[in-house]
């Protein structure tokens, strides 16, 4: 028996990364999975972003483990398209009692269409997390089971980490803690229905979001940024890797963690802790 037997999970950002991870290892537990990915450029992205291709890898790999995953092209900022997504996993699988919101962009670099990053990272990383939310939540409450919501936040959201403060950076920081506010708000109002709602700060995270050659380059040329102490983990790990945010994430939506709620739980190697 898994510890998710019988969930089943609404997942943003699906196509690789933490997104992926958080498929696998819900299916390794028993869930059944909901997938979504834009699968597409955003112009303001310094870094190539997930691809269709790389959602059927994931759909491939859900399978792999005996899991069964629904996964659409959807982009978190369409609202309507993540409607239908939700509909058809609903159609599929009956319910969605855990979510996910995870989408994420990294705009922090681009010196180019700034006022663009900016609202980028903002509709995709906060109003995205609040579409993800309000397009799940109502049947959720309908069914009256209960469940859970997992935002994927960052160590930025809970600290003053940045690069720099070009548009990019800011939305990033801004969203980051954004979602913070959503969190405690939609907790407060949810208990009742027996809804928990956390966000996770993870530290860097070994996803193509950071490990890439653009941002290499950009490492390379400022290495007195990124080679700085406040970019350093006190755990002697450069990076965590996505299956230890997943385990974090698998956690708090079991009924090991059914009264969890209303938390910012860090998976940082102590970065926060400094």
């Amino acid at each position: 028996m898994g510890r998710l037997d019988g969930k089943v999970v609404f997942i943003t950002g699906a196509a690789r990364g933490q997104g992926r991870s958080h498929a696998v290892r819900f299916a390794e537990e028993g869930a059944a999975v909901v997938a979504v990915d834009i699968c597409e450029q955003v112009p303001t992205v310094f870094y190539p972003m997930a691809t269709k291709e790389d959602l059927d890898e994931t759909v491939a790999l859900v399978e792999a483990v005996g899991g069964r995953i629904v996964a659409r092209v959807a982009d978190v900022r369409d609202r309507a398209a993540l409607q239908a997504a939700h509909d058809a996993g609903v159609q599929e699988f009956g319910h969605v009692d855990t979510v996910l919101p995870n989408a994420g962009i990294m705009p922090v670099i681009n010196e180019g269409a700034q006022h663009q990053a900016w609202s980028d990272g903002i509709d995709t990383m906060l109003t995205g997390v609040w579409h993800t939310m309000e397009v799940c939540l109502p049947s959720m409450i309908e069914r009256g089971r209960g469940g859970s919501v997992l935002i994927t936040s960052s160590a930025a959201g809970l600290s003053g980490i940045g690069l720099n403060t070009l548009p990019g950076q800011a939305a990033y920081s801004a969203a980051k803690h954004g979602v913070v506010g959503l969190m405690r708000l939609y907790a407060s109002q949810l208990a009742t229905h027996s809804i928990r709602v956390n966000t996770v700060h993870p530290t860097g995270v070994n996803t193509p979001m950071v490990v890439n050659e653009q941002y290499g380059a950009f490492v390379e040329e400022f290495p007195e940024i990124a080679g700085s102490p406040n970019y350093q983990n006190p755990m002697p790990v450069q990076l965590v890797e996505p299956v230890d945010i997943s385990n974090a994430i698998v956690y708090l939506a079991s009924d090991e963690g059914r009264y969890v709620t209303g938390v910012t739980f860090p998976v940082d190697a102590g970065y926060l802790n400094r």
